[in-house]
C-alpha cells in the first residue's frame, strides 16, 4: 500500500506554524513527546512509546565459533522490523529505504561506538563464543522511528542477562536460571539517537518531529551521543546546506535530550529491579494506564452506616409517628442522594422508602379521616338494613352482596389496626 500524502493545504499550513515557532500538537520546537518505558516479564524485552509512535525490542544470544579475525571478541547483531501494522507503507517480508538505514543506524551507533564489550562475551577463545541478538519491530509509526529504536535497543540490552556458564577442561556447562543467577552484560555507555528535522533550508529546526512534520521537512540530522558528550555517530539526510554554528547547535540540544532519556532509563530499570527483588507485580500487563473510561461509570462515594440508628428503620417500618420518622428520615425531593435505611443491613438512595408522588401531608390526613367516616357509615347502615331470612319482603339479592363486603371490610380494617398496635 502506497503512503497516504498530504494535500498542498495542510504543508502550507504546518509550514507557516513552523514559520511562527508553533506545533500542531501544542510543542515547543525543542520539546519531545511523552516518554514512556517499559519492561517485559522476560529479560531483555523493552517497549518505548514516544507519543503514538511504540517499538519494542526484544534480546536472544546463543553460543556460536566466533570470526577468525577476532577468535576472543563475541558478536552483536542488530535486526530491524518494520511490518505493514506499523504503517501501511511499510512491506512485510521485505525492508525498505527507511528500514535500511535504520538498521544501519544502530549498527554504527551501537557496535562502532563499542557500547557492548565483546570481549567479555568469550567463552573459549577461537572455539566458543557469546553472539547476542538484538530485533527491533516498529508496532506504530508516527514520527521519529529512528529514536524510539535506539532507545529500546540500548534499554533491552541494560536489561538482558545471559546465563551463566563454567568452563573445566574441554567440557562446558550453561546453568539455567534455577540453578545460577544470570550475568547481566557488560555496558560501557548509553550511546542514543536524537533527530532533528529541518524547515527552508535549514532556517528552521524541530526536534523529536511527527510524521506530518516527516513529510513536509527539507532534511533531517541524527545526531547519536551519549551523556559523556561523546558524539557516537552523526547523519544528514536532504537536499539542504547547514553552517557549522548550526550544527553546533543542534550538537549542545542533543547533549541535553540524551542526558534526560539516560537517567530515564535508568530509573526505569531500577523501578523492575526493585519490583523484581521483592516479588510485586512487573510486566506489560502492569504498566497499562488503567483509569481510562472504557464505558459510562459513576465513581463509588463511600458512605459512614455507622452514624444511622438502627431503630429508626424498626420504626419506619411498624408505622411509627410521622413526626417521628420525619426527623431521622430526609425525604427524597429534598435530596435525591440522601439515605433511607429499610431494614438492617438494608439501604436505598434517591427514590424509595417514603412517598414520593409529591402529595402533602395535610391531604394525605383529611383522605385517612374520609376513609374513616366512610367505614363507620356503611357500619351504621349495615345495622339499621334487614337481616336475610327475617321475613322481610322487599329484600333482594344485591343488598345481600352489599352487607357481607361491607362487614367483612370493617373487619379487615379493624384487625389491622389492631396489628398495627401490636406491633409498635
Amino acid at each position: 500500500m502506497r503512503e497516504t500524502l498530504l494535500s498542498n493545504c495542510e504543508r502550507e499550513f504546518i509550514k507557516k506554524a513552523v514559520a511562527d515557532k508553533r506545533r500542531i500538537d501544542g510543542r515547543q520546537a525543542y520539546d519531545y513527546r511523552h516518554l514512556k518505558i517499559s519492561f517485559g516479564v522476560e529479560r531483555g524485552c523493552c517497549q518505548v512509546e514516544i507519543g503514538d509512535t511504540r517499538v519494542m525490542s526484544q534480546v536472544s544470544c546463543q553460543v556460536v565459533e566466533p570470526k577468525q579475525a577476532r577468535p576472543a571478541d563475541g558478536m552483536l547483531y542488530i535486526n530491524v522490523e518494520l511490518s505493514p501494522m506499523a504503517c501501511p507503507s511499510f512491506e512485510a517480508g521485505r525492508l525498505s529505504d527507511f528500514g535500511v538505514e535504520i538498521n544501519r543506524l544502530l549498527e554504527r551507533c551501537l557496535k562502532e561506538s563499542r557500547c557492548i564489550d565483546t570481549e567479555s562475551l568469550c567463552i573459549v577463545a577461537g572455539e566458543k563464543v557469546w553472539e547476542v541478538r538484538v530485533d527491533v519491530h516498529a508496532l506504530n509509526h508516527d514520527g521519529n522511528l529512528i529514536d524510539a529504536c535506539s532507545i529500546a535497543a540500548i534499554a533491552s540490552l541494560a536489561h538482558f542477562r545471559r546465563p551463566d556458564i563454567t568452563v573445566s577442561g574441554d567440557e562446558i556447562t550453561i546453568h539455567p536460571a534455577s540453578e545460577r543467577d544470570p550475568v547481566p552484560l557488560s555496558v560501557h555507555h548509553m550511546p542514543i539517537c536524537v533527530s532533528f528535522a529541518f524547515f527552508e533550508q535549514g532556517k528552521f529546526l524541530l526536534v523529536d518531529p511527527t510524521d506530518k512534520e516527516e513529510k513536509v521537512m527539507d532534511g533531517r540530522m541524527v545526531i547519536g551521543m551519549n551523556k559523556h558528550r561523546e558524539i557516537c555517530t552523526l547523519q544528514i539526510t536532504g537536499q539542504m546546506l547547514l553552517l557549522k554554528d548550526q550544527v553546533l547547535r543542534c550538537s549542545n540540544i542533543a547533549v541535553v535530550k540524551v542526558t534526560e532519556i539516560t537517567e530515564l532509563i535508568h530509573r526505569a530499570l531500577e523501578n523492575d529491579r526493585h519490583e523484581r527483588s521483592k516479588g510485586g507485580k512487573f510486566g506489560f500487563a502492569e504498566t497499562v494506564c488503567k483509569e481510562k473510561l472504557t464505558t459510562n461509570q459513576k465513581t463509588s462515594t463511600p458512605l459512614d452506616m455507622d452514624t444511622v440508628e438502627g431503630q429508626m428503620a424498626t420504626e419506619y417500618l411498624h408505622g411509627s409517628d410521622e413526626s417521628d420518622s420525619d426527623s431521622h428520615i430526609t425525604s427524597s425531593e429534598d435530596d435525591d442522594d440522601s439515605v433511607v435505611i429499610m431494614d438492617s443491613g438494608v439501604g436505598s438512595i434517591g427514590l424509595g422508602g417514603k412517598n414520593t408522588w409529591n402529595v402533602d401531608d395535610e391531604m394525605e390526613e383529611l383522605k385517612d379521616e374520609g376513609t374513616k367516616k366512610s367505614t363507620q357509615k356503611s357500619q351504621k347502615t349495615n345495622i339499621d338494613k334487614p337481616v336475610p331470612g327475617a321475613g322481610n319482603q322487599g329484600y333482594s339479592s344485591e343488598e345481600e352482596t352489599t352487607e357481607i363486603l361491607g362487614q367483612t371490610a370493617a373487619k379487615q380494617t379493624t384487625e389491622s389496626n389492631r396489628k398495627k398496635k401490636r406491633k409498635s
